[in-house]
């Protein structure tokens, strides 16, 4: 079994001047919890300036779906390069983007069809679904869920509720957003116990929502993430999604499902919405479709592409080299690679659930493939939340070599390449348990 290598104090010399440099020159927006300097990676692994060798559970968060710089990815950028490196598909044709926006239509098999628009990340994928949303059916309202993150530029953030310093400083935001509870079976936000609550957070939309203040018929869509991501790798009950397609339907809603960090195989299937059951009417795609390269992609149902040329464009958007990644991702994928995702993430899930039967701090093991979530909380009766031990996990992840990062306010979040072996599984979850027993848990 491979194992990390540590040979240096973290951060190493090298690393520690590339960190003093970027204080000076570098947004202090951005967030680096442990002091990594990478210089290389492949499959699993990243070697940092300094020559160690960690163990990558984060995949770029949840982006190098096929690991690092995975051969047939970095084979077909290359030719691409060689070939064509920019065009801007807003104004021009070029066969990468189309044969691209051809299998994404295929693979949303969305009744009718489904046509595509790209862009360069997720949160632009959101702005042009909030965009078409508003445009095709004429309507100003939408409604997303607290815990919530669409992204950070200001119509992605404003149907973002994740947290509060997210937002703070920006007001005013995009109006016309209410906010909803997202059902969450640990910490029920009606107080309910699964299966008792049945699709209770949908039906508080009808009823008082709807009913008190906020007419049906002016909502334009309604956005949610299949599983909640940056709100703490949160899995709904199945029945769900479901009934909140129902609702939609009933009342000519849109329902954008935010597949940007479940989709791509992540979940053992192509999509996660998948596992429900239900089609979305559009779907925003990044992070993992291009293994790295940046591009976004909004998927939409055939017929609610009725706006007219110049409503909405990107230079950059749908760059060849991009899609050329992008097929090789998903030729990838569907040889093999989301059904690894499934059998490697019932092994993690397995493991960490062993691992939680004498660790008191980890309160809940959720999640689907290779997006898993633990919980860590002081008190498992009273389930309260413990981001500072959290974090110290982490730490002690990193200093033993291996890459975590957290989501919500205390749940560490497992998002390796679907490329992960057997032996790196196990490998990840005995430096997890010794990193956990390090922080006292």
């Amino acid at each position: 079994m491979k194992l990390p290598v540590i040979s240096t104090p973290l951060p190493g010399p090298k690393a520690l001047e590339f960190i003093r440099m970027d204080s000076d020159v570098v947004s202090p927006s951005y967030t680096r919890i442990y002091p990594l300097v990478a210089e290389s990676g492949e499959g699993l692994w990243v070697r940092d300036v300094d020559g160690n060798e960690f163990l990558d559970f984060t995949a770029g968060i949840a982006v190098n779906s096929t690991g690092h710089c995975h051969p047939k990815v970095v084979e077909s950028i290359r030719d691409q390069a060689g070939k064509l490196i920019h065009m801007s598909g807003t104004d021009f044709y070029y066969a990468p983007q189309i044969i691209l926006a051809k299998k994404l239509a295929q693979l949303s098999e969305m009744s009718g069809g489904a046509k595509v628009f790209f862009g360069n990340s997720g949160a632009e994928a959101i702005e042009a679904a909030f965009k078409l949303a508003r445009y095709h059916t004429g309507r100003e309202q939408n409604l997303a869920f607290f815990g919530a993150f669409h992204g950070r530029t200001m119509g992605a953030l404003s149907l973002t509720a994740g947290r509060s310093y997210q937002r703070k400083h920006y007001s005013p935001l995009v109006p016309g957003i209410t906010h909803v509870p997202y059902p969450n079976c640990y910490r029920c936000p009606h107080g309910a116990c699964y299966p008792n609550c049945a699709a209770a957070c949908v039906a508080w939309i009808e009823d008082p929502l709807f009913r008190t203040s906020l007419p049906p018929e002016e909502v334009a869509a309604i956005f949610v993430e299949p599983i909640q991501g940056e709100g703490g790798y949160i899995v709904p009950p199945p029945e769900f999604h479901v009934a909140l397609k129902k609702l939609a339907e009933k009342y000519g809603i849109l329902l954008v499902a935010d597949e940007i960090q479940t989709g791509m195989g992540r979940t053992g299937k192509m999509f996660a919405m998948n596992h429900f059951g239900v089609e979305p009417d559009i779907m925003a795609l990044a992070k993992g479709i291009a293994s790295g390269m940046p591009l976004g992609a909004m998927v939409a149902r055939s017929n609610l592409m009725d706006w007219e040329a110049g409503s909405h464009a990107s230079t950059f958007g749908g760059n060849p080299i991009s899609c050329r990644a992008a097929l090789t991702t998903i030729e990838l994928l569907e040889g093999g690679l989301i059904e690894n995702a499934r059998i490697r993430g019932e092994q993690l899930i397995t493991g960490l659930r062993e691992l939680q039967k004498s660790i008191e701090c980890m309160g809940d093991v959720r999640g689907l493939g290779l997006m898993v979530g633990v919980e860590i909380v002081s008190d498992r009766v009273t389930r309260e939340r413990d981001p500072i031990a959290r974090n110290s996990i982490i730490l002690n992840a990193f200093s033993r070599g291996l890459l975590l990062l957290g989501c919500g306010e205390n749940t560490i979040r497992f998002c390796p390449a679907l490329t992960i072996s057997a032996e790196e599984v196990d490998a990840g979850l005995s430096i997890f348990h010794e990193a956990v027993r390090a922080a006292g848990g």
